[in-house]
């Protein structure tokens, strides 16, 4: 398996939320991180930077990085079913399974899972309607471990409803962003090429087993509400 920053930073995440790594607990060196993930010091140090700068870390000059005894407020945020967020603005939801197949996953999507090169994930495409109309373009890499047998039927249920309704996660990181919509996007939400998009990702864990990446694509004039 190949290492990058943020899988390390995951990693780290995992062995401190189960406690294999105790708030209080001096972890091992950047140089001993770097040794066990076969990597550059640089690439290490650049994940507990990141985990410092969230609070999960303490670093301090010649006394090493020990796990927050007492980490900062992060912002917390539930994964919503689309469906009812659409209903809640008032309007009828729908979807259209577009894509449903076995794929061997490229290469940043397994590492950024912690998966091993060439895994095969479930390809999943579903477009979330509103009165019809486009509201979500919803693409996904599913680990279909995490699935019953027989599955479910994603016809009649969206993976994102099945998912939070059947699959609890215990680890997560999401990102927004906005971003120009590609050719498929494009034919999919009804946008012109390029146009700026709204771009949710988000890849869950259940323990050590990814669960599912998957990123929504908005159309122009959406506006997502959070508590705080």
């Amino acid at each position: 398996m190949i290492f990058g920053w943020d899988s390390i930073r995951r990693e780290v995440l995992r062995r401190i939320g189960q406690r294999e790594w105790p708030p209080g607990m001096l972890i091992p060196t950047e140089q001993d991180l770097a040794t066990e993930f076969g990597v550059a010091r640089a690439t290490v140090n650049r994940a507990l930077r990141e985990l410092a700068l969230a609070g999960v870390l303490e670093r301090k000059r010649r006394a090493g990085t020990r796990v927050a005894l007492l980490p900062v407020r992060k912002a917390t945020l539930d994964i919503p079913v689309i469906r009812q967020e659409v209903e809640a603005r008032g309007h009828a939801h729908s979807f259209r399974l577009l894509t449903h197949e076995a794929r061997e996953a490229p290469v940043p999507v397994t590492s950024r899972l912690g998966l091993p090169e060439g895994a095969l994930l479930l390809w999943i495409e579903t477009l979330h309607l509103a009165d019809g109309q486009p509201f979500a373009f919803e693409t996904r890499w599913l680990n279909p471990a995490i699935l019953p047998d027989p599955g479910p039927d994603f016809t009649q249920i969206s993976v994102n409803e099945w998912l939070v309704a059947h699959v609890s996660y215990t680890l997560g990181d999401i990102s927004f962003c906005a971003a120009r919509a590609s050719a498929r996007e494009a034919k999919v939400l009804g946008v012109t090429l390029g146009e700026a998009l709204f771009i949710t990702e988000r890849s869950t864990w259940a323990g050590p087993a990814p669960i599912t990446l998957v990123r929504l694509a908005h159309g122009p004039g959406y506006r997502m509400q959070a508590l705080v």
